[in-house]
């Protein structure tokens, strides 16, 4: 009996120590984005930012994101530094503002649980983040080569009907 007490005072006592949670949790953040839709076959949206807790955390401090239901790993890029990047078609990418949800093992265990009863539940993060993105550039609505193209057809048509005027 004094066994197994004493084993799961053990198994209490690490989990207590190994599961640390952010107190207070202070964030800067940097957005960037791709504009220009043209040249590339991917819009890409990349968050960086710096999280201050009130505890210490420890050194590989893991962190989990969400983006549209869309699950992303945290990676780190520094000491508390983090990037949450993620791409996405630009028929599919929409001008407007995302939100960046933050979460540590304990409220991502929590988001898991409760999308296994419920698809569409939503868990307070750890912290949220908001990425702007104004859009992007797809290209002019007429291209140059069809322009081009139009103005040469009407200057020789007008050539054409202005010799016809001068021989007859």
């Amino acid at each position: 009996m004094a066994t197994k007490l004493f084993f799961a005072l053990l198994a209490v006592t690490f989990n207590t120590i190994s599961a640390q949670t952010c107190q207070n949790p202070k964030v800067e953040a940097a957005s960037f984005t791709s504009l220009d839709a043209t040249i590339v076959t991917e819009i890409a949206y990349i968050t960086e930012f710096t999280l201050k807790c009130d505890n210490p955390l420890p050194e590989n401090y893991p962190l989990y994101a969400e983006v549209d239901s869309k699950s992303l790993a945290a990676a780190q890029v520094g000491e508390n530094r983090y990037q949450v990047s993620w791409t996405m078609e630009p028929s599919k990418a929409r001008a407007g503002v995302y939100e960046v949800r933050i979460h540590d093992e304990e409220g991502w265990a929590a988001v898991r649980r409760a999308r296994r009863n419920d698809p569409a539940a939503v868990v307070a993060p750890l912290l949220a983040i908001q990425l702007i993105h104004p859009g992007s550039f797809s290209g002019p609505l007429v291209n140059s080569e069809v322009l081009a193209t139009a103005l040469s057809i009407i200057v020789a048509y007008t050539a054409i009907r202005h010799k016809a005027n001068i021989l007859a």
